[in-house]
C-alpha cells in the first residue's frame, strides 16, 4: 500500500495534480478517498488500485510529451 501511494504522489508531481483530481479522474472517487488511504481508514481493492495504475499509465507525462 505505502508503494502504492507513493507512486501516485510521484505520478501527481510529474503531472502537476493533486490525488484527489487523479482518483476523481481514474475512479470517480469522492473528495475524501485520498486521506482514507492516507490515513489507513480504507484501502483501495486490487481492481481499483490496477484502474488508478492503468490511468496513470495512459496519462503519462512521457505519453503527453509523445514519448514512449
Amino acid at each position: 500500500m505505502e508503494q502504492f501511494l507513493a507512486d501516485i504522489e510521484e505520478y501527481c508531481t510529474a503531472t502537476a495534480t493533486t490525488p484527489q483530481r487523479l482518483l476523481r479522474a481514474s475512479i470517480g472517487a469522492g473528495w475524501g478517498q485520498w486521506q482514507k488511504w492516507k490515513d489507513g481508514d480504507s484501502s483501495p481493492t486490487m481492481i481499483v488500485a490496477d484502474r488508478v495504475r492503468a490511468y496513470m499509465a495512459k496519462h503519462s507525462p512521457a505519453n503527453a510529451e509523445g514519448a514512449a
